[in-house]
């Protein structure tokens, strides 16, 4: 461990910020989308994402479509690092050279990482989340708002939706950072394209597609889960498998994938800005 590189722990928070605050409005619509028709959220009140967006905006103001920044900011400063900086140095525990990397070493690596991350950095999700899906409604700063949640509904509340949260993680970074580190592998050895911005691009928008379909249904439930309150009487999901049948069974199949195109949206441009800063970053001369 003594040669422990630390330039992928720093570079990945980084990398993540700059990507989260590019794309935050976008994931608030997602948010807001994927509550609709949960119990407390019946009335439809968007029709999609640019229909939300537009509604927010004129309804609660420009500043509502960042309402959650900090916890996300917060969110991304602890898990972008941790996320980025463990799957890269697990990757070199199996192999030394990126050259020889498989998709299996890649996969497994990606899912520890991701499960492990998320885990951390839960309590900085429930209280995005409920800000994003609240709005103007949960007052006051953001620790007053973490204290608030600790004192009403104790630790578990912070953790809220961690395992689905630590499933989804799982499923996104255990598809998107191989899918980029395989489809910029192909890219490079084809001859057709060196170390380029264009190869990033690329390579960062299929992965954020892979894992905006792979992960869509878990990230409804995981939505649902953590902005649910439960302050007397049982949660309205009792874990992820539950709520995606109730979610079905309710609502039908495709109610998994609400939100999915600015989820995707979302998870392509935060991809692409985030693997073109990450790549940016590497590149410095220290």
């Amino acid at each position: 461990m003594a040669s422990l590189n630390w330039k992928p722990f720093i570079y990945g928070g980084m990398a993540s910020i700059v990507a989260e605050f590019g794309t935050f409005p976008i994931d608030l619509t997602k948010t807001r989308l994927q509550v609709q028709g949960q119990s407390q959220y019946t009335e439809v009140r968007y029709r999609g994402m640019f229909h939300a967006l537009f509604r927010i905006g004129k309804e609660e103001g420009i500043r509502a479509l960042y309402s959650g920044i900090s916890p996300a900011l917060l969110r991304q400063a602890s898990y972008g690092t941790i996320k980025i900086g463990t799957y890269n140095s697990l990757k070199r525990l199996f192999v030394s050279r990126p050259e020889d990397e498989t998709m299996v070493i890649n996969v497994f690596c990606g899912v520890v990482s991701g499960v492990f991350s998320s885990s951390l950095a839960n309590p900085t999700d429930v209280l995005k989340i409920r800000m994003q899906a609240q709005g103007s409604l949960l007052q006051g700063s953001m620790m007053s708002n973490f204290i608030n949640i600790y004192q009403t509904e104790g630790t578990r509340g912070l953790w809220r939706g961690v395992i689905p949260t630590a499933q989804r993680a799982a499923i996104v970074v255990g598809v998107e950072l191989p899918v980029y580190d395989i489809t910029k592998k192909h890219l490079l050895r084809s001859g057709l394209m060196g170390d380029t911005i264009l190869t990033h691009f690329i390579s960062s928008f299929t992965c954020g597609l892979a894992g905006a379909l792979a992960s869509n249904p878990v990230d409804v439930v995981r939505t649902r889960m953590m902005n649910q309150r439960v302050l007397s009487g049982g949660p309205m999901y009792k874990g992820t498998l539950d709520g995606v049948m109730q979610t079905w069974r309710n609502e039908g199949f495709f109610a998994l994938y609400k939100g999915f195109w600015p989820n995707w949206l979302r998870l392509g441009p935060w991809n692409i800005i985030f693997f073109i800063t990450f790549e940016q970053l590497k590149k410095l001369p220290f």
